[in-house]
């Protein structure tokens, strides 16, 4: 039916668009604190009490909010803003208005365009090592529902792994390769996405992202050189909650490169241009990145992390 401004709408209807839980999912749930792959944090819209009229002005501040939130996902809606007076035929546009936006910010906002950038640590290892380099850094939150809201968002945490080159010849090759091949790894809410390619991928868990993790190591990534004599070689990546998704307040990365490949001894006094100690593999660093929702197309504020450090570091 069509209703007008002035109408005794019914109540609870409108309490649905704005505050139900379940599907279809009201305003509330998915762009307010929310839970599990819905929420962006934003402020909450009030109901209204059994028997009240639903003004235009209570509407319109659902619009507004509606419109905060199309214009951050980059998700097209056709509900719009009425004035006294004005029919508010809207029914049927509105419920797929919300439908479309709640599936929009479960998916992570893959369309939103508002995302910033700035540094979250980075870690090197203190000197070559033989064996193997683990490398752990956390990445912090004020709370739960603003970790949830950063990924949901469209934020994400960009891993880049290095390895510094120009000291211990071939073994520099196949670390740098490796790292190379995973370029940018963007942890992301639903899953994650790789900028390289090449080397040979032991471990595929892209379809693995921020939602997916749980507080053991989830592998997102582990390469294995193609290098000749170096096969054994590899590089992962992988990533864990302190908590589960819903109240989560901290992610850690961990990059372990790993070197088993056998190795040759050459004397100090080798004239071929061989580094003296070839078993040495190059340090290593694990970089960080956040990619976060900024407020330039809609939503409140940005939606930061508080905090970064170093958990572990070591090379054998």
């Amino acid at each position: 039916m069509a209703y007008s401004a002035g109408d005794t709408i019914l109540d609870d209807e409108y309490n649905t668009f704005v505050n139900s839980s379940s599907d279809p999912f009201g305003y509330n749930h998915f762009a307010g604190p929310g839970s599990g792959q819905y929420g962006l944090n934003q402020s909450t819209i009030s109901t209204v009490s059994a028997g009240d009229t639903v003004q235009a002005s209570s509407w319109n501040a659902l619009f507004t909010g509606l419109d905060n939130i199309a214009n951050h996902t980059n998700v097209s809606i056709t509900s719009s803003s009425v004035s006294a007076g004005d029919a508010i035929a809207i029914r049927s546009a509105l419920i797929g208005d919300l439908a479309n936006l709640a599936a929009a910010v479960a998916g992570g906002s893959t369309s939103a365009t508002a995302i910033d950038s700035a540094a979250a640590g980075a870690s090197s290892n203190s000197g070559t090592w033989n064996s193997t380099s683990t490398i752990e850094r956390s990445i912090t939150f004020a709370n739960n529902n603003t970790m949830r809201a950063f990924f949901n968002g469209g934020g994400f945490i960009r891993i880049q792994p290095s390895a510094t080159t120009g000291i211990d010849g071939l073994k520099d090759t196949v670390f740098d390769d490796l790292c190379t091949a995973v370029g940018n790894l963007d942890l992301k809410a639903q899953s994650s996405t790789r900028s390289g390619s090449g080397e040979t991928l032991t471990t595929n868990g892209l379809a693995n992202g921020f939602h997916d993790l749980g507080t053991g190591y989830t592998s997102i990534i582990k390469l294995t050189s193609d290098n000749s004599g170096y096969t054994s070689d590899t590089l992962e990546i992988s990533a864990k909650l302190n908590a589960a998704v819903g109240s989560a307040t901290v992610l850690t990365i961990k990059q372990v490169a790993s070197d088993p490949a056998a190795d040759d001894t050459f004397t100090s006094g080798n004239t071929d241009g061989v580094p003296t100690n070839p078993n040495e593999a190059p340090i290593m660093t694990l970089t960080l990145v956040e990619n976060f929702p900024d407020d330039s197309q809609g939503l409140a504020a940005d939606i930061r992390t508080a905090s970064n450090a170093e958990v572990s570091n070591s090379a054998s």
